[in-house]
């Protein structure tokens, strides 16, 4: 039986870099974008339910995320719609991702783990976290999303203090070394808790 450990955190904390730092480390990891992505590309199953509903997000075979944003931009109500789409098949892709794998931690990295409520099946959550100035730093610098933008991402997520204090570790990605060394204690902590299982 494998060790389930979320990996949470908000934007711009360093959580993809964290979940690379565990695959090192010989974890699973399962990425939810990730899966998302799959549903999304061209034959991925969440390709047609969202065509028959919102035909005018399909681009190519595949689903734009781009289309879907302004969808949703337009009419909020269109979220609920798509989410009934891709939840229920991102479940799917995570429990054949956990069924397939042999090693002894997976990690799920999922971005709204306490939003949705998935901390009660894990077990352990670890949450990345940074500094609020770094961490709008470390967005912008991408350049992919305004100031305004960030701020409306913010605003849907729990504060990242929240996350924080309701998870098991927590990951100071301040530094690359900072940031693996506590993965490596992390990933003894639980191999330590499995061999006195």
């Amino acid at each position: 039986m494998s060790f389930l450990l979320g990996l949470t955190g908000s934007i711009g904390m360093g959580k993809s870099t964290t979940a690379e730092m565990f695959a090192q480390e010989g974890c699973a990891v399962w990425d939810a974008d990730a899966a998302v992505h799959r549903l999304y590309a061209k034959g991925g199953a969440a390709v047609e339910p969202v065509a028959s509903v919102f035909p005018e997000a399909i681009e190519e075979g595949a689903v734009s995320r781009m289309r879907l944003k302004e969808i949703i931009a337009r009419d909020p109500a269109a979220l609920s719609i798509i989410e009934s789409i891709v939840h229920p098949r991102v479940a799917q892709d995570r429990e054949a991702f956990i069924e397939a794998s042999a090693n002894a931690i997976i990690v799920l990295d999922i971005p709204l783990l306490f939003e949705n409520g998935f901390e009660k099946k894990v077990d352990a959550v670890a949450c990345v976290t940074v500094s609020p100035e770094v961490q709008k730093q470390r967005v912008l610098k991408r350049g992919t999303m305004t100031e305004e933008q960030f701020k409306g991402i913010l605003s849907r997520q729990m504060p990242n203090e929240d996350k924080a204090a309701r998870a098991d570790f927590v990951i100071e990605t301040d530094t690359l070394e900072h940031a693996r060394a506590q993965v490596h204690d992390i990933v003894e902590q639980v191999k330590s808790r499995l061999a006195n299982a």
